[in-house]
């Protein structure tokens, strides 16, 4: 894949900012690389704390979903919480469920199952809650799409409060949206045009916590007694791959921490089973091994297993669910990777992988990896990326799509919106569902009105500066710390040195696809370092600038002719008891 280097040259007083903050100029450079700017918001991005976050009544509708909850609550009226399949939609759903029974309301929960109900609130679930006597149905992490669904619900005669972090479908005429609320009781989303909320990019489960926080105070409880939820949002938050920015980044640096004393039975035997150290968990562990197994149920099973891990009360039962949710969790691997392998074939072959908008159509790829298959090829093409799959009901189709920055995907999905079934989703990714005989028109109007070019489909590679190997230090290591925690939104630093020898080099992993090297700068400083991306792929480039005997010697010595360019990230090497420093390489180039 084509990259762009690109130094960003953001300025600003660093010595100023390094004196009032106490922190290095080298860190508030780092930090206005992250566009915080000014003192206030530098001291909430090193310092932060949930004294920080904004009060949730600010959201609109926030006072009338209290309101009827309240008066819900004291009658003892049936509440059922309907919520989606996947993390956000499972910590969410917990999250209200532990705040409303802690309030002592009779209360119960729904998931939808994403074969047999597909996404969001579909008159499936409308039918269940009205065959179980509900009074009133509380939507979360979905629901601002179901304007059917929610008004036969109040037909019914239901209450229906939506929670929800999703756009608001809206019709665009002349340039001007339209937006089209559903008729609930109460609709609370701050991605409403309509609510003053400050921060626009909370997940599911930080919106059913903010109701929660403010059904507490409102009934004269100490919203502190639901502080442990914030676990569950940074679970959410982090799995759902939200901004790690404003409220976002102390909910989850407050989340982390308490989960290293986690008193969930269900959390710790999940952690445990994946080998997890809870002393050191960090967002990397959410989003890659912890994450993932919750998310397993819902993809493979049913989400209620996700639920229910998180309900455990006894670590005998949350060991056993957290080993099932693990095993599931590994088939889904393997079957992901026979799909990508299909994906990647039909990409270099085919007319369709030939377009800016990839739509690719895997008929036997179950439906719920569709999403994680299409986020695999976003990232390995730089191209947005929708993978359709066969629904089961002979006529439909369902597909998922994950995108580039440059791509508002919910946006461009709207001007096909007469090709779906339904659809929804957001900037970066979204969910439809079309009939199977439209899937080749979508494929054209979705290219048709696609104005991405190809600065916009090269990786950019964003270095935040060049620093030599000197630097890297434990120091340095440490004042890192200050800027975690690191996903979306806030990514690791990236540094960056150029025209570096290569003094050693091994092959090492079990399947020796990964390089240990150990490196030399201009200035005469050595460091090691480990590459564990595509070692083939390196040897590959090697050979087409240097030919094929210098990739058959490579190891043998081959490499001192070599220099590299690189960008990387500090760290520290364990091994058999010793500590050393070293380089992650993340990026590179053969000069």
């Amino acid at each position: 894949m084509k990259e762009r280097w690109v130094l960003l040259r953001k300025g600003a007083d660093f010595a100023g900012i390094g004196e009032r903050f106490h922190i290095s100029p080298r860190l508030a450079c780092l930090i206005r690389n992250r566009d915080i700017i000014g003192d206030e918001n530098i001291e909430s991005y090193l310092y932060g704390t949930i004294a920080d976050l904004e009060d949730g009544m600010l959201m609109r509708d926030m006072d009338r979903a209290v309101e009827i909850l309240m008066e819900k609550v004291r009658e003892g009226a049936s509440i059922r919480i309907i919520g989606d399949y996947d993390i956000d939609g499972v910590c969410a759903t917990y999250i209200l469920l532990e705040g409303l029974k802690g309030l002592g309301a009779v209360v119960d929960t729904d998931i939808p199952d994403r074969i047999a109900d597909g996404y969001g609130l579909s008159r499936h679930l409308i039918d269940r809650a009205f065959e179980a006597g509900t009074d009133t149905i509380v939507t979360c992490d979905n629901g601002i799409a179901a304007a059917e669904e929610i008004a036969c619900a109040r037909e019914m005669g239901m209450t229906v409060i939506v929670t929800d972090h999703h756009e608001v479908p809206f019709d665009e005429e002349e340039g001007e949206k339209q937006y089209h609320l559903p008729p609930a009781d109460a609709v609370v989303d701050p991605k409403r045009a309509d609510c003053p909320y400050p921060f626009k990019g909370l997940c599911g489960a930080a919106v059913a916590y903010k109701l929660m926080e403010a059904l507490y105070e409102s009934m004269g409880r100490d919203s502190s007694d639901i502080d442990y939820l914030m676990e569950e949002v940074a679970f959410a938050t982090v799995g759902d791959v939200m901004d790690l920015t404003g409220e976002n980044r102390i909910f989850v640096r407050q989340g982390l921490e308490m989960l290293q004393s986690t008193a969930n039975p269900g959390l710790r035997s999940l952690m445990e089973c994946t080998g997890i150290d809870r002393k050191s968990v960090s967002t990397y562990h959410i989003g890659f091994v912890l994450g993932p197994c919750l998310n397993a149920s819902g993809r493979l099973d049913t989400a209620k297993r996700a639920l229910s891990l998180l309900s455990a009360r006894s670590k005998k039962e949350a060991d056993l669910l957290a080993g099932d949710l693990k095993a599931l969790n590994d088939s889904r691997k393997e079957m992901t990777e026979a799909a990508v392998r299909e994906a990647v074939e039909q990409v270099e072959h085919t007319e369709a992988g030939r377009q800016r908008v990839l739509v690719l159509y895997l008929p036997d790829c179950h439906e719920s990896l569709a999403g994680i298959v299409a986020g695999r090829i976003r990232e390995r093409y730089c191209r947005p990326a929708f993978v359709i799959t066969d629904s089961g009901d002979g006529e439909l189709a369902k597909g998922s799509g994950r995108s580039i920055e440059a791509y508002h995907m919910y946006e461009e999905l709207n001007k096909c919106r007469g090709l779906f079934v339904k659809f929804g989703g957001h900037r970066m990714a979204a969910g439809l569902t079309l009939e199977k005989k439209n899937i080749e028109k979508f494929r054209q109007d979705i290219n048709a009105v696609c104005t991405l070019t190809e600065a916009d489909m090269t990786e950019k590679v964003s270095i935040d500066m060049q620093m030599p190997f000197s630097c890297v230090t434990e120091e340095l290591l440490e004042e890192l710390k200050l800027l975690e925690p690191f996903g979306k939104g806030n990514t690791k630093p990236v540094f960056a040195e150029k025209n570096v020898s290569i003094v050693s080099c091994r092959l090492i992993g079990k399947n020796r696809n990964m390089i240990r090297l150990r490196l030399l700068d201009g200035a005469g400083t050595d460091m090691d370092a480990v590459y564990f991306g595509d070692a083939a792929g390196f040897l590959d480039e090697v050979e087409a600038k240097y030919g094929r005997a210098v990739r058959e010697r490579f190891f043998e010595g081959e490499y001192r002719r070599i220099r590299l360019s690189v960008t990387y990230y500090p760290g520290i090497n364990e091994y058999m008891g010793r500590k050393s420093m070293q380089i992650v390489i993340t990026h590179y180039q053969i000069v």
